[in-house]
């Protein structure tokens, strides 16, 4: 019998040509005794480091495109020892603040004691020239920090889980991270961004953890109630609780039951229905009288909410009834004069929808204002604003986005700010100054884009209106609800218990542009007409049926056409938006083939790589999560206006402030040259451009195309085939999302 012996390969790595931190991956350059020229070296590490010792084991193979390499199938690393290997290690961007100039600094000053210097007495560093106490400091943390998620990075490696969360790890647990993953890993799902739980379950697994473990049930309900909000919904009914967790465990339904009881007791979860909402027991005759929407029926079954969104729904709730209750600020107001006043202010001759709805926002403490675009919306904030402003009252206007709000301050000439810095974010306690004990100034709030204000980000600022106070909504109910959970301004409407007035009537100068009647026409299931080619028209389909083909067009439109038809920036004005983000017309690999179009890599430009994206000096990026200590959120759109290999820092503008990410935050980003539909909520952009293709097929609904071609304020342009565009202005069907807001407002 024959046995096969792994062949060696040892050396010094001299570049690593690419690394994939998520599953190990790597191609490495290796200086290797006995070889003329560098060996390349093909296999699985978690972390490796330009400068460090390899020893890899395995066989040599032959790639007809990459010659011969070295396919390990295993790789161990050690730091290096001669001077020359540290002087690359240290200089290879392994800690902040050490480039290869000062890492070769170092080195000279402490030759082959230099990793001792750095791990025992770091304060002998100022004996080099440029080092001062504060950047030894940052030199000292950044070591141990590295020195920490190896270890952290070793131990999950050995037990089969890659992962490049190693650093967010040690910074979250500490020196204990090792010892509080083996006690419990599906803690990870719950305190680690990026972690989800099937790697929890799979590391789970591999330390030991009995399969019907309490832990795993109970991560496992964390699991879907999160999963269900990311989809929208507050609450989740408890039978498709119960069977997503049963199907993703296999855990007998009791022992989900179990956990879910479990959690109830240490108050992580709360169980409520239609019928026990406050009020919601009284039946018959009175809740007949307001029939829900055929489209959502009460969920007669029990929902199971995480606390933190029922809190937020039961505060929502109760702070619009409360709100609705209390005093007005305004005195008695005779409305024919008022409105003759407005009119003869502004200049402006309003319609009947509109002088109604001035008239519902003076006499109401609280009023929803909707209506498609060209339908006067913003002149009825404007007259609304007005009449506040004519008996000294204060006034404040608020927007979920920063695009939103700047839209809202150009229209009406008064500042309007993003919710988040109204409510006065303060990262040093990690929550708003504003609130029930600090409500805002202001006898008037007008909140803009309200279909897009999730149920939590609605009770925080309800939460800080003073009693006194008027509230104005003023929302597109049609478009898309909002990326977080909850269908608030839906259910305001639905529920009855808030005056409110819809504009229907498109006026003239509104109702000329082909963008208008394309977005009412897929609001009423027709599909919209395109402008004749070569006009002067802003709205034009453009057919093609081979993605390949959508791909190419889109691309010329933003590197070619529209730039040089109508003077407009690629990178600033025109915006790519696709209802889906995997696919080959998905929003991941048209921002690959916009970036080599418009960013591509060439010399001196920088450039970092991570979590399978490339960033570079000029990129389009956008915000993935709220990030408070940053004071950037979800959907926020900038550029790259930096890249530090020494720091390991990317620098993003966001509306001319400078914000800094360190490389292993980088998955909080994505490119932003395409983004979804959903993403794009809240924001316009001068030109629009709209893949429309059976390979979104599940995502075809009327409400996605309507929201993406309003979001167009110059030019809008959908590109694909008539069918996918045919079936999606047919689909109208939009998807309940669970919530008990509606019923919390109907009860007394």
């Amino acid at each position: 019998m024959r046995f096969h012996v792994a062949e060696q390969v040892t050396g010094v790595v001299e570049r690593i040509t690419f690394h994939n931190l998520d599953n190990g991956y790597c191609v490495l350059r290796v200086l290797a005794p006995g070889h003329r020229d560098l060996v390349t070296v093909v296999g699985h590490t978690q972390q490796v480091v330009a400068g460090e010792y390899v020893s890899a084991s395995g066989e040599w193979t032959t790639d007809r495109t990459h010659g011969q390499q070295f396919k390990a199938s295993e790789i161990k690393t050690n730091p290096p020892h001669t001077a020359e290997g540290i002087a690359k290690y240290l200089g290879s961007g392994l800690i902040k603040g050490i480039g290869p100039k000062f890492a070769q600094r170092i080195v000279d000053v402490f030759k082959e004691s230099t990793l001792e210097v750095l791990e025992k007495s770091p304060t002998f560093l100022t004996q080099v020239k440029g080092i001062g106490a504060k950047m030894i400091e940052k030199i000292r943390k950044s070591w141990e920090e590295q020195r920490e998620s190896r270890k952290i990075m070793v131990f999950l490696q050995s037990h089969g889980i890659g992962t490049a969360r190693a650093v967010r790890i040690y910074k979250t647990y500490g020196d204990q991270a090792i010892e509080l993953i083996k006690a419990n890993p599906y803690r990870l799902s719950a305190d680690i961004w990026g972690v989800g739980f099937a790697t929890a379950d799979e590391l789970a697994k591999k330390l030991g953890i009995p399969p019907d473990s309490p832990f795993r049930a109970q991560a496992a309900v964390r699991h879907v109630l999160s999963e269900a909000s990311g989809d929208g919904h507050v609450g989740y009914p408890e039978e498709l609780l119960c069977a997503r967790a049963v199907e993703m465990t296999e855990i007998p339904e009791k022992g989900i039951a179990d956990a879910i009881e479990q959690l109830r007791i240490v108050d992580e979860v709360v169980r409520d229905s239609a019928g026990k909402a406050e009020g919601g027991e009284q039946k018959g005759e009175e809740n007949q009288a307001a029939p829900p929407s055929a489209l959502r029926p009460p969920p007669s079954e029990s929902l199971i909410f995480l606390k933190s969104l029922f809190l937020a729904e039961l505060g929502t709730a109760r702070a619009i009834k409360a709100l609705a209750k209390g005093p007005h600020p305004l005195p008695a107001v005779d409305m024919s004069p008022a409105i003759a006043w407005v009119e003869k202010k502004m200049g402006i001759q309003l319609a009947g929808s509109q002088r109604v709805a001035i008239q519902e926002a003076v006499a109401n403490k609280m009023v929803v204002v909707t209506g498609g675009p060209g339908t006067g919306k913003t002149t009825i904030v404007r007259a609304i604003i007005e009449i506040f402003l004519a008996k000294s009252l204060r006034v404040l206007l608020c927007a979920p986005t920063g695009r939103a709000a700047k839209r809202l301050t150009e229209s009406t000439g008064r500042e309007a700010k993003t919710i988040h810095r109204l409510l006065e974010f303060d990262p040093g306690v990690g929550g708003f100054k504003r609130g029930r004990e600090n409500p805002l100034d202001a006898d008037l709030l007008v909140v803009d884009e309200t279909s897009m204000v999730d149920v939590v980000l609605m009770n925080r600022l309800l939460q800080a209106v003073p009693p006194w106070a008027c509230v104005v909504f003023v929302g597109d109910v049609d478009q898309l609800p909002s990326v977080g959970a909850g269908s608030v301004l839906t259910d305001l409407i639905e529920s009855k218990t808030v005056p409110v007035a819809r504009l229907t009537e498109v006026h003239r100068q509104a109702g000329s542009s082909w963008i208008v009647r394309a977005a009412h026409s897929v609001n009423r299931g027709e599909v919209p007409e395109s402008a004749p080619p070569g006009g002067s028209g802003d709205f034009y389909f453009i057919e093609a049926n081979e993605p390949d083909q959508v791909i190419g067009i889109i691309r010329q439109m933003v590197t070619e056409r529209i730039p040089k038809k109508f003077g407009l920036d690629a990178f600033r004005d025109v915006q790519v938006l696709s209802p889906q983000v995997k696919t080959t017309l998905g929003v991941a690999n048209l921002n690959r083939e916009l970036q080599a179009a418009l960013n591509p890599p060439r010399h001196g430009i920088d450039e970092v790589k991570r979590f399978d994206n490339t960033f570079r000096t000029g990129d389009k990026v956008m915000q993935m999560k709220n990030n408070y200590d940053r004071e950037v959120f979800n959907g926020d759109i900038g550029r790259v206006v930096g890249v530090d290999a020494d720091d390991q820092m990317l620098v993003v503008e966001f509306d001319g402030r400078p914000v800094e990410y360190d490389f292993n935050d980088l998955d909080e980003l994505q490119l932003a040259y395409a983004c979804s539909i959903h993403k794009s909520q809240g924001s316009e952009y001068p030109a629009v451009i709209i893949p429309v293709h059976y390979q979104h097929f599940t995502m075809l609904q009327r409400n996605l195309i309507y929201t993406g071609i309003t979001r167009g304020r110059k030019l809008v342009a959908l590109v694909g085939s008539r069918k996918a565009l045919w079936k999606a202005v047919n689909s109208a069907e939009t998807k309940q999302r669970y919530s008990l807001l509606k019923w919390r407002l109907q009860s007394v």
